[in-house]
């Protein structure tokens, strides 16, 4: 089975999916992701869904719950390059996403996690 790569960034793991995402490989990726995340102890998740030309109902799922877990294991998940097409499918689907916050790319995704560290680093 096709596996997504997780590369480690300082103390934050970068997922970018470069491949249709399919229910198995969605599934497998979550698993690899929160092993990941319990054996480096990263403080954050960047997922980068660019190259998805369509999220159904059970792929929104599966990101919003990716996000949650990542959270209890003490890692904020940001997902970036999210296509307009794709927002608002999820949308008329009626998909929310709570708890997943998003970023325009790489970049502004990063900065983003580095703000939210700021301010728990001053709690």
């Amino acid at each position: 089975m096709e596996r997504i790569p997780i590369l480690k960034m300082g103390d934050v793991l970068l997922v970018t999916i470069q491949v249709d995402l399919h229910d198995q490989i969605a599934l497998q990726l979550q698993d690899d992701l929160t092993n990941t995340i319990e054996k480096t102890g990263a403080r954050g998740v960047l997922i980068d869904i660019t190259a998805l030309e369509i999220v159904d109902s059970f792929i929104g799922r599966i990101i919003a719950d990716t996000s949650a877990m990542s959270s209890v294991l003490d890692a904020a998940t940001v997902v970036v390059g999210m296509r307009p097409a794709v927002a608002i499918t999820l949308v008329e689907l009626g998909i929310t996403m709570p708890g997943v916050k998003t970023a325009l790319d790489v970049e502004k995704g990063l900065a983003l996690l580095q703000a939210e560290r700021d301010v728990d680093g001053q709690r």
